[in-house]
């Protein structure tokens, strides 16, 4: 295990892969358009494989690492791609063989100067690095939204690790010491009943965090509201949320 790994969601993972969403189609054909050749995708904090499934549909092999045995444990299964238990900063990959290094909701929780030393390391001739996460702007009803706004920096404020502040900021604050691109925009859009929503705002890091210090559910606190801004809880609704992304040239 390497030092200073903060393991935030192996506990929750099963959840994690049943609640979190995904990411856009468009998203992953981008990326695929950027390298030379499509040889070899390599997906950093994979999690359960939400990336590397999406990328294996463009990419001859994707090998996905990550350091909790309990996310991987919970990984998709897919024929092309391969998961290892290994860091971002260490991944045992041949040099110079990634044709694209991608991060997933990952990339503020590195080590930065060990990660960027580690990608020059194994990116292939024309290989790039991309990193997205979700950003702050989850877009429901304006009702809705700000119940999971009051959740979110109210009750959870101060369970928070330190690295989200570079989530809040839509990675502007992370250093990105490559040949930069400017990528198209792109949102997760996806329909969810209530029971989704709430899945998914349990596996936060920081609802976690306040169950174990605090031995209840941050949950209870807004669940009355949050149903009667919803209606009947088996209501789809449209869920919107803003994609932030860093894309660069490696080599």
């Amino acid at each position: 295990m390497t030092a200073g790994f903060k393991d935030l969601f192996s506990p929750q993972a099963a959840d994690y892969r049943r609640h979190r969403p995904g990411y856009p189609a468009a998203l992953f054909e981008y990326l695929a358009s950027l390298p030379k050749t499509r040889r070899l995708a390599l997906d950093c904090a994979t999690g359960n494989g939400q990336a590397a499934v999406g990328l294996a549909a463009h990419f001859d092999r994707v090998l996905a690492v990550d350091l909790s045995r309990g996310q991987l444990d919970n990984a998709v299964p897919h024929p092309k791609v391969g998961y290892r238990l290994a860091a971002a900063e260490d991944t045992g990959l041949p040099a110079g063989s990634a044709d694209l290094v991608a991060s997933a909701s990952g990339m503020h929780w590195f080590d930065l100067g060990r990660f960027y030393t580690e990608v020059r390391r194994v990116a292939a001739p024309g290989g790039v690095l991309a990193a997205w996460c979700y950003g702050r702007d989850l877009r429901i009803t304006p009702e809705v939204d700000a119940i999971v706004e009051r959740y979110a920096f109210e009750l959870l404020g101060p369970y928070w690790e330190p690295e989200i502040k570079h989530v809040y900021a839509d990675y502007k604050t992370l250093p990105f010491p490559f040949d930069e691109l400017a990528p198209p925009a792109f949102e997760l859009d996806e329909e969810w009943d209530l029971s989704r929503l709430a899945g998914d705002l349990s596996t936060w890091s920081s609802a976690r965090r306040y169950r174990e210090e605090r031995g209840t559910d941050p949950f209870t606190l807004v669940a009355s509201a949050l149903e009667g801004a919803w209606g009947p809880p088996e209501r789809v609704r449209r869920v919107r949320w803003g994609i932030c992304m860093r894309v660069g040239r490696v080599s």
